[in-house]
């Protein structure tokens, strides 16, 4: 691992300025680039502490606050600890907020900070790669879909609502992947049912992306996030060992 440092910078966007978090080895060379979208609960420590990680490894991360129409992060406020017993509130606030980063919405925003990575001095030249979590990993793979051109690697972790009957469904997307792809799922997540799992695996097989999704045992849906009673340590590590063997081999 490198030394890393971590900066707030801010993106222009169709809609506003979104701030964000930006991490990168502390080396004056540019690094190849990472996305990272948030899970619900959004931009706050714990998700600086996982792009943190990442860019120990050699990545310039970005962190965008998905939720910056509303104000900079954080837009809600959340304890240091997120327990079970305080999600339904939690999500009561969250919400509405979740609802406006419809489809359209997304993709305005993704091409935002695919062209801020493209000028940031910190990040190389050439594709990038995109992970999210939870609801991050619809947008992680909309970003796939929607730029092929730019991504060469996406990963989703787990993630919900992904291959729906719905029209704007983000495997819809999918078959326009030109990267590699990877999505570990939880196990038992209510957001992800089998049958959702086995139409986004059946898209990308048929659309030819290189590709590897798997259900970790035993894990709870928001595995990877040690902010939270979710967290399980052996299905974050793995999470990890997936991720960085995707990114190293794409980037």
């Amino acid at each position: 691992m490198t030394a890393v440092r971590g900066t707030s910078v801010d993106i222009p966007t169709q809609d506003g300025t979104a701030d964000a978090y930006l991490a990168y080895p502390d080396d004056q060379s540019p690094h190849p680039a990472v996305l990272l979208y948030m899970d619900a609960f959004g931009l706050r420590p714990g998700l600086k502490a996982m792009a943190d990680r990442l860019a120990g490894n050699g990545y310039t991360v970005l962190v965008p606050n998905l939720y910056y129409r509303h104000g900079r992060a954080p837009v809600v406020e959340m304890p240091e600890f997120i327990d079970t017993s305080e999600r339904p509130e939690l999500f009561q606030r969250l919400m509405p907020l979740i609802q406006e980063l419809t489809p359209e919405v997304a993709d305005r925003d993704a091409d935002a900070y695919l062209r801020w990575l493209a000028d940031c001095p910190q990040a190389a030249e050439g594709p990038v790669g995109v992970t999210g979590y939870c609801m991050g990993a619809r947008l992680s793979l909309r970003a796939a879909g929607t730029h092929p051109e730019r991504v060469a690697a996406v990963a989703g972790f787990h993630g919900g609502r992904l291959a729906t009957d719905s029209p704007d469904s983000p495997h819809l997307v999918a078959d326009r992947i030109t990267g590699e792809a990877y999505f570990g799922h939880a196990d038992h997540d209510a957001s992800l049912p089998p049958e959702q799992i086995e139409r986004l695996e059946k898209t990308l097989t048929e659309a030819g992306v290189r590709h590897r999704c798997e259900v970790y045992p035993d894990a709870p849906h928001g595995f990877t996030q040690a902010d939270t009673s979710h967290y399980n340590a052996e299905a974050a590590e793995r999470h990890w060992t997936e991720l960085l063997a995707l990114l190293d081999r794409a980037l």
